[in-house]
């Protein structure tokens, strides 16, 4: 492994990582590899019976929105603007509600998430202290590190370039916990 690691210019773990299915990979990467182990990249994936990583020959998955914007009005969630749909493995749901997020910015870079990222949010209306999550505020979906004290919610970044935002309970809305990062490469 380390040898075809080291042909395409990733780490030995990027590749485990590819296999495991922790990240996606993309047709320039795949065919990087198959040149590294001298195949096509027709022979690297004929008869695949795998989606990053998961068994899913029984197609054993479901198509989750790619949420652009959310409205909370009447106390539901609404997905106001939906870029499109992403295929996801049963697997990772465990009989939960879910949405994708995509990430916008670098106010998360200190937890490996960066612009383009899609974010699997398991929807629900709280979490604990220092759990990552989907906030609504002002009409704007943003992911932040959630610590809650006495009346407050403090909406930190994982960034130090950015303050953080302080608010009085009821006056931001937790859309979801952030269950999975799939790196855009």
């Amino acid at each position: 492994m380390q040898d075809v690691a080291d042909k395409v210019g990733l780490t030995k773990k990027t590749i485990q990582r590819y296999e495991n299915g922790e990240i996606k990979i993309d047709m320039k990467r795949i065919s990087d590899i198959a040149n590294a182990l001298d195949v096509t990249v027709k022979d690297l994936t004929e008869g695949a019976t795998s989606y990053l990583g998961l068994d899913v020959s029984d197609l054993n998955s479901v198509s989750l929105p790619v949420v652009g914007k959310v409205s909370c009005g009447n106390g539901g969630l609404t997905y106001v603007e939906i870029s499109g749909y992403e295929s996801t493995p049963k697997q990772w749901l465990d009989g939960e509600e879910y949405f994708y997020l995509r990430a916008k910015g670098d106010s998360m870079t200190g937890a490996r998430i960066f612009e383009g990222d899609l974010l699997l949010i398991r929807k629900q209306p709280d979490v604990e202290n220092g759990e990552i999550a989907a906030v609504q505020i002002n009409d704007e979906a943003v992911l932040k590190r959630v610590f809650k004290s006495s009346g407050t919610i403090v909406l930190q970044s994982e960034n130090i370039n950015y303050e953080p935002i302080i608010c009085q309970e009821g006056t931001v809305l937790i859309l979801g916990k952030l269950k999975k990062i799939m790196i855009d490469v």
